[in-house]
């Protein structure tokens, strides 16, 4: 049989097709999913096809490492100030500082209320709030003491001095319920939707026992919270008129959120530590049911089942995306900056386990590639975009670090 096709336009169609192969982005052309290694679950099956393991992505940028500050104790949460004003930066210890950009560390900013700090409590996430220009007010989360050993999740806000030394007229504006004898899993982000609301994360406090907990709405265990910036609940939220549930409650049947960001379209992303495989992408819808630990991706540590093992349930959301191997997420950003063109609206997620950071392509609620980059950096706890578009980095040890990324 022969072809009636011309060879001429034989060749043209090949060379039509090599051009639009050449084309396509590197994800597109890569079949194999990104290399993670074998699953913890082998049986599970994701509910869809893009759920986990995307494309391995390679953007070919080189980036360059800098130390800005060293000799942080297990620094947790970034924030940037306006005007080149450097940095607040959190220690877990307890202590909040201010880093110059040529890498000066104060002492301990005054007016920081006490906090626990054992095990994974302590001084966690700091942002600038969304009036600062004003009202110099910031915002932090914190490990909140609450008597004979027990202690809760807190969000806080104060003044910061115009010599960055010192927060004054501090007062909480949430406090997680009800306290916890266990200084495991508390979250923690906090986070502004751009109308006058701060978005808080928690977690289920890790054991058995609590993590149940998730599931209830008359407890803020494993929970997004969604309030106005003095603490107060806005009408409008989910079960504000529900007499049987707290009213800051946005979601839940969450397990451990570390990460949150607000996309460009204001849509409000978390990630949240899964137990061995399972930890989860999540676009967080209002009054949405997450699902743990009825249903969960992955196993216990001890190699149980999580629930008898369900993945999914009538009336509880999917994840946008799970990674079994865990990658122990940290803080994360969409990013939105101008050193890296092509990497506009790409989501950047600090990694402690797979250690530096995680870079996933979307299209729209789809995660369509995944890369590792910096990997030789560690435990990576939170990532932040700067003023310039360079990416800032801090890495969770005894002896942390402050470190920028930027293009060569």
């Amino acid at each position: 049989m022969t072809s009636s096709r011309r060879p001429d336009a034989l060749l043209a169609t090949a060379a039509s097709a090599l051009a639009l192969t050449l084309a396509l982005p590197a994800t597109a052309q890569t079949a194999d999913p990104v290399d993670v290694g074998p699953k913890n679950a082998p049986d599970q099956e994701p509910a869809f096809a893009e759920q986990t393991r995307a494309p391995q992505a390679d953007s070919g940028v080189a980036l360059t490492q800098d130390i800005i500050a060293e000799g942080l104790t297990h620094p947790w949460g970034i924030a940037v100030l306006p005007g080149g004003d450097g940095y607040l930066v959190t220690e877990r210890s307890g202590d909040l500082r201010h880093i110059t950009p040529d890498g000066t560390i104060s002492d301990p900013i005054a007016g920081i209320p006490e906090v626990l700090s054992i095990e994974q409590a302590g001084l966690l996430d700091v942002a600038i709030g969304p009036d600062f220009g004003s009202d110099r007010m910031i915002y932090w989360t914190y490990s909140k003491p609450q008597g004979e050993g027990m202690s809760a999740t807190a969000a806080a806000r104060g003044v910061l001095s115009e010599d960055l030394t010192e927060v004054t007229d501090v007062e909480d504006i949430f406090v997680q319920e009800p306290a916890s004898p266990s200084p495991m899993h508390y979250g923690s982000r906090i986070l502004f939707d751009g109308e006058g609301h701060a978005l808080i994360t928690t977690g289920e406090h890790f054991t058995e026992e609590e993590r149940v907990y998730a599931q209830d709405l008359d407890k803020t265990y494993g929970k997004t919270v969604r309030v106005n910036l003095d603490g107060s609940v806005p009408d409008d939220n989910p079960f504000a008129d529900q007499s049987d549930a707290l009213p800051e409650i946005w979601s839940y049947g969450h397990r451990n959120i570390q990460g949150a960001a607000i996309r460009d379209n204001g849509e409000f992303w978390t990630i949240e530590h899964g137990p061995k495989g399972g930890d989860e992408l999540n676009h967080i819808e209002a009054g949405t049911n997450y699902g743990w630990p009825v249903i969960s991706y992955g196993i216990n540590y001890d190699g149980s089942e999580v629930s008898g093992g369900d993945t999914a349930q009538d009336g509880m959301e999917q994840p946008r995306y799970y990674w079994d191997p865990v990658i122990a997420p940290g803080g994360m950003t969409f990013y939105d900056g101008e050193m890296f063109g092509d990497w506009q609206g790409d989501l950047f997620i600090g990694a402690l386990v797979s250690d530096g950071i995680v870079r996933l392509e979307l299209d729209g609620d789809t995660v369509t590639g995944e890369e590792r980059l910096a990997t030789d950096l560690g435990r990576v706890r939170d990532v932040v975009v700067d003023e310039d578009g360079s990416f800032l980095l801090i890495t969770d040890y005894d002896d942390g670090a402050l470190l920028r990324l930027s293009a060569e």
